[in-house]
């Protein structure tokens, strides 16, 4: 395979949003086409580099490291291909494609570069994925925050203008910290090429080791508020619920950027090899703040009354989970982690998708209000019939969807959620799995428990209690973009043995850097 495809799913983007951009509104099919091309081709190239990966043993693992200008690794700008940044390519591409039925049909008409902002955020996610180095993490973590302010702001009204603008200030104090993290870490080391900093961690002296242990909590508080942990992330709900349902959707993915940046440098600069001294830091944090996040959640979760928030506290709960899980630091659980994540993002992003179509889009915070539980029952059965109530096709599709997507995020089989729990949950209850993973395994159980709960709630409620409630005309692009979702992962239901060792090898190869700084300086 080779090297020169690392750089196609950056510049692709790049130069269809510029593209996209020198055509204008008054070309919107043209326009369309060109966003439908782009993400079927980085589709293409994550499936092609994801082949590649595959190709390899668990130890060799990287395929592919590109060299910018052919510079040295350590001062030039590198990127590299392993099977986690391949695995998050494919992901943000899967997404993308899928979400793009409705995107278009809701961006068709004018209303400013939406379609351009959009690859600019999947230029930005791939960067991410792929970079090497921390000051590029940096830049291409701005370029899909710049998208992200865009896109949140789309068509504004009073509530989502309160959102955003909260959104973006809190996204900017964390690029400010961002910022002084890495320059803490590079004053320290001379260098933010990750590899380069995995080989210099260990050597570090005593004297300025406390001045690097402060650069990456700092650094880690930046991804952090990106991963929505709690304290951090209470901005979350409010923002992803006043969104549109696209941009909502696409924004089930941003949390796992922190998710990923966080896994990438624990175990690569604080794993094991890191000597006695900075082994395993942070990790406590992470685990104990993790369970903390999973409890907000679902409180949040119960308490909602809005589905857009219902979907975002859901967000919250993910995040909990696999931040918990990085702070166990045992490969098995790392590749259970690997497999929730995807099915996570995927789940939610439809959510978002159906509560778009299940309630209008006025933006009022009067949107999609669902009643307060009334324990005595007498609303629920107050004017029953006999006769055998029946639902318009639309109407059935949509509980048919809301009812895989319940089952999916609940974790309840014999679907791909399930699976995914089984995985993540099963290597805890070992001796070796560490302390607090007992505690971890309980909450992600309740949490699943409280999450049947919140659903079937809701789900009774818009189907079968509340007879006033309104359904909006589904327009064919949502719906056949919440079925490719839920289709991917009732997929990865059926077919779930060849994912499952890919991200087994995954973990493996994240929890054993050496083969990852022996490709970036061979």
């Amino acid at each position: 395979m080779s090297a020169h495809l690392l750089v196609l799913p950056i510049v692709l983007p790049l130069l269809v949003a510029g593209l996209q951009l020198l055509l204008g509104e008054r070309r919107r099919r043209l326009v369309a086409t060109l966003s439908v091309a782009s993400c079927v081709a980085l589709v293409l190239l994550a499936a092609a580099l994801l082949m590649g990966v595959s190709g390899a043993s668990a130890g060799d693992g990287l395929t592919a490291v590109y060299r910018i200008g052919d510079w040295p690794a350590r001062f030039g700008i590198v990127l590299v291909a392993d099977r986690l940044s391949v695995l998050m390519l494919l992901l943000t591409a899967v997404l993308a494609l899928a979400l793009l039925p409705c995107a278009l049909d809701r961006w068709q008409q004018p209303g400013g570069p939406v379609q351009p902002m959009f690859q600019f955020l999947l230029m930005g996610l791939n960067g991410t994925f792929l970079t090497g180095d921390l000051f590029n993490l940096f830049v291409f973590f701005e370029v899909l925050l710049a998208a992200t302010y865009g896109l949140a702001l789309h068509r504004p009204g009073a509530r989502r203008v309160s959102a955003g603008l909260h959104y973006i200030a809190v996204n900017l104090l964390a690029s400010m910290l961002f910022l002084v993290g890495v320059s803490l870490i590079f004053g320290v080391t001379g260098t933010l090429n990750m590899a380069a900093l995995a080989q210099l961690i260990p050597t570090v002296p005593d004297n300025t080791r406390a001045l690097l242990h402060a650069g990456a909590a700092i650094l880690g508080v930046a991804f952090l508020v990106k991963a929505a942990m709690w304290p951090l992330g209470f901005w979350l709900p409010r923002t992803y619920a006043a969104a549109t349902s696209p941009v909502a959707a696409m924004f089930a993915i941003m949390t796992k950027v922190g998710i990923y940046v966080l896994l990438r440098l624990s175990l690569l600069l604080f794993g094991s090899g890191a000597g006695p001294a900075s082994a395993d830091f942070g990790d406590t944090w992470l685990l104990w703040g993790g369970m903390a996040t999973v409890v907000v959640g679902v409180v949040g979760m119960l308490g909602a009354r809005d589905l857009g928030k219902l979907a975002g506290y859901n967000v919250l709960i993910s995040s909990g989970t696999l931040l918990g899980a990085i702070g166990l630091q045992h490969p098995a659980v790392t590749a259970g982690a690997l497999a929730y994540l995807v099915i996570s993002t995927l789940a939610i992003a439809a959510f978002f998708l159906l509560a778009g179509m299940l309630a209008p889009d006025d933006e009022t915070e009067a949107t999609a209000l669902l009643e307060p539980y009334d324990p005595t029952g007498e609303a629920l059965y107050a004017d029953e019939d006999e006769h055998r109530a029946t639902l318009p096709a639309p109407v059935a599709l949509l509980g048919m969807c809301f009812l895989v997507c319940a089952l999916v995020l609940a974790g309840l089989p014999p679907l791909s959620g399930f699976l995914a729990k089984f995985a993540l949950l099963a290597p805890m209850l070992e001796t070796g799995a560490g302390r607090g993973a007992t505690a971890l395994f309980t909450l992600v159980v309740v949490a699943g428990f409280c999450t049947v709960i919140a659903m079937c709630r809701t789900g009774i409620q818009i189907f079968w209690a509340d007879e006033d409630w309104a359904f909006p005309p589904i327009r064919l692009g949502e719906a056949v973009s919440v079925l490719l979702l839920l289709g991917s992962c009732l997929a990865l239901s059926v077919w779930a043995d060849a994912p499952l060792r890919y991200l087994a090898a995954t973990a493996e190869q994240l929890h054993a850097p050496a083969h990852y700084i022996r490709a970036v300086f061979p």
